[in-house]
């Protein structure tokens, strides 16, 4: 051999395995990191990113300021058109519209029975502590749990708590383990036998502390000195709130859901799901779907419920905390848990601000609105009951009667409409062919996708600002009483999971990517009804 073979050969040698080495370093380096053991999926409705800059130096470590600081921000998730809790929970939880998912909203009108049902209504189904009869079977997409029981064989748990029925039956979806709610009637916690798995810890505080009796002694004040509070008035500062929820409030358990009360004991129960039922700790991902609330307190005297907002923040900022130490102390720690957290758009209606403002203000009147209309078509095609309802902005037609009568189910729609947009209180009257169409509202396509066609009415009532819907129907003195606000259909979001880089994403983000984003974290398929791809993290 000579002298140059032999050096060919070593330099061969040495290349090779010089060539091994970077390989295995680049499959290294290259390789998926650990899939987190515990997902905790998270939705506050009317989550502001305004009170979370206001309150950022009043927060703890603990709470919104880690997931500000170590999480991804993104600072607009977009849903397209203002949402109820319902059909925004269904579309991040689907990562898809209510076209597509069937929630619209949390209720919708029968035209069958003439009766308003919740958009889960289940007659197959009872409930547990509560006459409710609920399933997920009309959520016609599959959810983000789903995915992670199926990926695992059933062996993985997928819970769900919420304040809300609708809410927690959509996080829980239609392969979660259970879904438990509070009762607006009985404040008992609640869930529906479409779930097989009752956990202890809600029919352990049914018994052992029912909200029944808890209520009676329950107060809601300020949780810090009101002087700390920024941008708040000296005339606030003067007479702190003080809530409570007496036996005589004919909406007791409503007001109490409605206030940070309800957040705090959603955290309770969560705390005791992760050490009971030890999630995180086996060899499949768990889920823990939790839901709180931000919406402005209704049931006050003073309609400026700054204070209350405030402070609101300031005690769901603790209750992140608690929930993220229980996650480290009984659950398998932070690094092992995927956290996403997304609001949903602020209610359009709110507290009628004080009338020595002298602000715009009129009553919308449904039920005269209904009469008039009919009057109006049966001067046009003949007497009969041409309209049967008004639910939620939306006017239904007596289909049965516009075919006996053979008319033209579309031009009764036109002329209806035609005829509300000149009632006083009605910005815009569409019907439910302009939305098809894609004719109505300033962003045409996102009223489309979010337009459930099935339960909509005939045609869509925009009231104007400042304006009262009045519910004839309901007597109850208890009933706040709101006037409708332009909203926006924007909302924050987090994600803190390992391996993710913290990152703030300025620009708006299409809420309907987020579902896609947490199964792409996790490697698993995205929801069936997901199209909008997944947001590109930055990775540690």
């Amino acid at each position: 051999m000579s002298k140059f073979q032999l050096k060919s050969g070593v330099v061969g040698l040495l290349v090779a395995a010089f060539g091994s080495t970077v390989s295995a370093t680049s499959q290294e380096s290259a390789s998926p990191s650990k899939r987190p053991s515990l997902v905790v999926g998270i939705v506050v409705e009317g989550l502001s990113n305004d009170y979370i800059e206001l309150l950022r130096d009043q927060f703890g470590n603990g709470g919104f300021r880690r997931l500000l600081e170590k999480g991804v921000t993104i600072t607009d998730a977009d849903f397209g058109t203002p949402l109820d809790g319902a059909a925004s929970t269904a579309m991040i939880f689907t990562g898809t519209s209510p076209s597509v998912n069937g929630i619209g909203a949390a209720g919708y009108y029968d035209p069958e029975t003439r009766r308003v049902r919740s958009a889960l209504f289940d007659s197959e189904t009872i409930g547990n502590f509560t006459d409710e009869t609920l399933s997920p079977r009309n959520l016609a997409a599959s959810t983000i749990s789903d995915e992670l029981r199926i990926d695992a064989g059933g062996l993985g748990y997928a819970y769900a708590i919420a304040p809300d029925a609708t809410e927690a039956i959509i996080m829980a979806g239609h392969a979660g383990n259970s879904a438990f709610w509070i009762n607006d009637n009985t404040g008992k916690w609640a869930t529906t036998t479409f779930y097989k798995d009752l956990p202890t810890s809600p029919q352990n505080a049914n018994h052992r502390e029912p909200n029944e009796f808890r209520l009676d002694t329950l107060q809601w004040t300020p949780s810090v000195n009101v002087e700390k509070l920024p941008d708040l008035p000296s005339y606030k500062k003067l007479y702190p709130f003080r809530h409570s929820f007496p036996r005589t409030q004919a909406e007791r358990f409503k007001a109490y859901k409605n206030s940070p009360v309800v957040n705090t004991d959603v955290t309770s129960m969560a705390a005791d799901y992760i050490k009971t039922l030890t999630l995180g700790k086996r060899e499949s991902t768990d889920m823990l779907s939790l839901a709180y609330s931000l919406q402005p307190f209704m049931y006050g005297s003073d309609p400026d419920n700054r204070t209350e907002m405030m402070d609101s923040y300031l005690r769901l900022d603790r209750d992140l905390e608690r929930l993220f130490a229980a996650i480290d102390s009984d659950g398998p720690g932070m690094d092992n848990t995927l956290v996403f957290i997304t609001g949903t758009p602020l209610t359009r209606r709110q507290r009628r601000d004080d009338e020595k403002w002298a602000l715009p203000y009129g009553e919308f009147s449904s039920k005269k609105a209904v009469s008039l209309l009919n009057m109006y078509l049966m001067a046009l095609y003949g007497n009969g009951e041409w309209v049967t309802a008004y639910h939620d902005g939306q006017l239904f037609l007596n289909h049965k009667l516009i075919k006996e009568r053979d008319k033209d189910l579309a031009e009764v729609r036109t002329e209806s409409a035609r005829f509300l947009t000149r009632m006083s209180g009605v910005g815009d009257a569409w019907t439910i062919d302009d939305i098809v169409d894609r004719r109505a509202s300033e962003n045409p396509d996102a009223m489309r996708r979010n337009t459930h066609i099935a339960s909509s009415g005939d045609v869509i009532v925009n009231i104007l600002p400042g304006w009262q819907e009045v519910d004839d129907d309901d007597n109850s003195g208890d009933t706040p009483q709101t006037t409708q606000r332009a909203a926006s259909a924007m909302a924050p979001a987090f994600i803190l999971a390992p391996g993710v880089k913290a990152q703030t994403l300025s620009t708006p983000v299409d809420a309907r990517a987020i579902a896609p984003t947490i199964t792409g974290i996790l490697r698993i398929r995205s929801p069936n009804g997901a199209s909008v791809a997944p947001l590109r993290l930055q990775k540690n």
